[in-house]
């Protein structure tokens, strides 16, 4: 029976506001003790008064595997995952096949055994990602997919949404649909605004967030199935959340850290590796969005880890592709954000690891006698600066490139063995 001993560590669990010096025992991959007058037993891991924290659970991570592993792979992914700090990924499935069928999630479940981190699939919710044809939802909820989605396609056809939303209610899956109107954001490059008209650049109006938001919404409360609003960037989508959990609707909603860290002036002189998708959006959005994790009305913050070859990304604006890898920025990213005072430390732990756990229904994501020893050990203080070069993901992608940081990952466990060691 393998033994961990966590000592020395400022433990918060988000879960249940938990936040108090001791240590903590992991036994057999679980804990089985924590708090001030836990005895240490076994291997010691010394915390030196650092957070330790549950692993990061990150519901939006896009991987090449299968069909383009010269972006990314599942290995090289989740290698970096733990770098990160983020013990849980779930796969994204634009992938070449789309993960459409039971076949495909079986792909990435059996992927996942070689993986330092647990590795979970998101199936389509249509076929090939078309919009108009429904997947098997019930099949490869059987098969382990943890939610469903359209990937970076919205389904515009209401009605496919409203029967997509009844079918998968029978099987409480979780639905999760982009908030962008189709037509008023085609050939869109960036945020519809006084900046984006300057530098000549076709803008996509936030108004295309709130206008399908409203619609999802509407179409969840109809049918009563459970729905995600996956990665708003705007203060109107905003409020149209906020108005529905106001009114007690199953729905939450997610939001990038690249949206919590940047702006729309980022961008700069046509600057490509902060092309995203949502765009940048102006100031008083992410300034808004830090105020909706606070507050509670945005449940989850995702890296949206989206990898690209340089060769994408070293294109004029409005030919390059939109993304940005993440995975072991998310951490220290939303750190930062803490740091200068902007987001509440428990408030972003919480988006980060027990509010996903809770949507996908995962054990992990919480500290917590008997769950799994998804832990992490990080110092909220420590300065340093990105460096792109020295990311393990296999594409290099980053507006936050060369940018000063505050807060990084020291040791990452995953079901009690350590898969991220910073001293090593």
């Amino acid at each position: 029976m393998s033994t961990i001993s966590i000592v020395n560590a400022r433990i918060i669990d988000p879960a249940t506001g938990y936040d108090e010096a001791g240590n903590i025992l992991i036994e057999d991959g679980r804990i089985s003790a924590f708090g001030p007058n836990v005895e240490a037993r076994g291997d010691i891991i010394d915390a030196e008064g650092h957070i330790c924290a549950p692993g990061l659970i990150d519901m939006r991570v896009s991987t090449g595997e299968p069909g383009r592993e010269n972006r990314e792979t599942i290995l090289t992914a989740a290698k970096a995952a733990a770098a990160g700090g983020v013990t849980s990924i779930v796969i994204m499935p634009e992938t070449d096949p789309v993960i459409d069928d039971m076949s495909l999630v079986d792909f990435i479940t059996r992927r996942a055994e070689e993986a330092p981190v647990n590795v979970y699939a998101a199936g389509a919710l249509t076929k090939g990602l078309d919009g108009q044809t429904l997947t098997e939802i019930g099949l490869m909820t059987e098969a382990g997919a943890v939610m469903f989605s359209n990937g970076t396609r919205p389904i515009a056809d209401a009605q496919i949404m409203r029967r997509t939303l009844s079918y998968s209610a029978s099987f409480n899956a979780l639905i999760a649909n982009r908030a962008i109107e189709p037509s008023l954001s085609k050939d869109a490059v960036a945020h519809e605004s006084d900046l984006s008209s300057r530098l000549g650049l076709a803008g996509a109006p936030a108004a295309a967030e709130r206008i399908m938001a409203e619609r999802d919404v509407a179409l969840a409360e109809l049918t009563g199935g459970r729905l995600l609003i996956d990665m708003i960037s705007s203060a109107e989508a905003l409020e149209v959340v906020r108005r529905a959990k106001s009114r007690d609707l199953e729905i939450a909603c997610s939001v990038s850290i690249n949206h919590l860290a940047l702006n729309e002036v980022d961008i700069g002189d046509y600057r490509t590796f902060a092309k995203l998708d949502p765009p940048l959006r102006e100031e008083s959005d992410r300034l808004a969005l830090l105020k909706g994790i606070n507050d509670g009305t945005i449940d989850v913050i995702v890296s949206n880890h989206d990898p690209r070859p340089a060769g994408e990304k070293r294109l004029p604006y409005s030919e390059a592709s939109t993304g940005a890898v993440g995975l072991e920025l998310l951490l220290a990213a939303g750190l930062s954000q803490v740091a200068d005072g902007r987001l509440d430390l428990m408030a972003f732990l919480a988006a980060v690891t027990s509010n996903p756990a809770n949507l996908l229904g995962l054990e992990s994501g919480l500290i917590k006698i008997g769950a799994p020893a998804d832990l992490i050990i990080f110092d909220p203080d420590r300065p340093w600066v990105c460096d792109s070069d020295a990311l393990l993901s296999r594409s290099k992608n980053t507006p936050l490139d060369g940018r000063r940081m505050t807060g990084r990952n020291h040791k990452t466990i995953c079901q009690g063995r350590v898969v991220f060691d910073s001293s090593l």
